[in-house]
């Protein structure tokens, strides 16, 4: 089962959900607002509608339902409190010390097997606790969590989720002498079980090969990439041309 996970940006950590949500709920406000003048909204007795001022920009949210609990037969949790599991996304939606002086929550990429990649912010958490132990643990967690889309690091916002009809070349397809090899480099140790060094993600590959990382998806399906977002260092990666990967996306 695939699953979800928060790569933090700045530090390079994953947090992990216990299991999947059973919905997504995707929302998209685009960037219109009424117009106003100094006395206020512009209106009129012969107007059907407010006039409209289109401002762009825009937010995409997401808001998910998550499941923990520290009591499911099987599990290698050691814990008694679900709150230890569920403390670090609460402090997603902190502010953080920025370089620039001024604090701001973390900027995030929620990561769900090879369909999901989109950055953005933890803006509001909450929490149903449940199950709780004679000590007065919590020992299950209802957490919802909204996350408003926000742009990368190098200023460019993640692409939509590919089109069902989507085609992935093959290699067969791609002419010969085209196809490039990559090997990705040591990305520092943590995140990973026994501590190995974390390789490149595909989406930075993606961006430095073909300048968009929304091409990340279809670099994972061409080399049948598991986990895109943690790729070990010295694995070589086949990168077909730009001209194969266009208007595939």
């Amino acid at each position: 089962m695939e699953r979800v996970a928060f790569l933090i940006e700045r530090t390079g950590e994953r947090l992990r959900c216990l299991l999947n949500p059973e919905s997504l709920v995707v929302r998209r406000t685009a960037g219109v607002r009424p117009r106003r003048s100094q006395g206020g909204l512009l209106t009129g007795a012969g107007l059907r509608d407010d006039p409209l001022l289109y401002t762009g920009g825009g937010t995409t949210e997401l808001e998910l339902d998550l499941l923990f609990d520290v009591s499911l037969a099987g599990s290698s949790i050691a814990t008694e409190d679900v709150r230890e599991l569920t403390a670090p996304l609460w402090q997603l939606a902190e502010n953080a010390p920025q370089d620039s002086g001024y604090g701001r929550p973390p900027l995030v990429h929620f990561v769900w097997g090879k369909s999901w990649n989109l950055p953005g912010i933890v803006t509001a958490v909450a929490e149903r606790l449940e199950h709780f132990s004679a000590t007065g643990a919590p020992r299950r967690s209802w957490l919802r969590m909204r996350l408003v889309r926000a742009a990368e690091s190098d200023g460019r916002a993640s692409a939509p989720p590919p089109p069902r009809d989507w085609k992935v070349p093959t290699a067969a397809e791609v002419p010969p002498g085209e196809l490039r090899a990559y090997e990705t480099v040591g990305g520092g140790e943590g995140g990973e079980p026994g501590g190995r060094a974390v390789g490149e993600r595909l989406d930075q590959i993606a961006s430095r090969s073909y300048g968009d990382p929304g091409y990340w998806r279809l670099l994972a399906a061409f080399n049948g990439l598991d986990d895109p977002m943690a790729i070990p260092a010295g694995v070589v990666l086949r990168l077909p041309p730009l001209s194969a990967l266009e208007g595939n996306r």
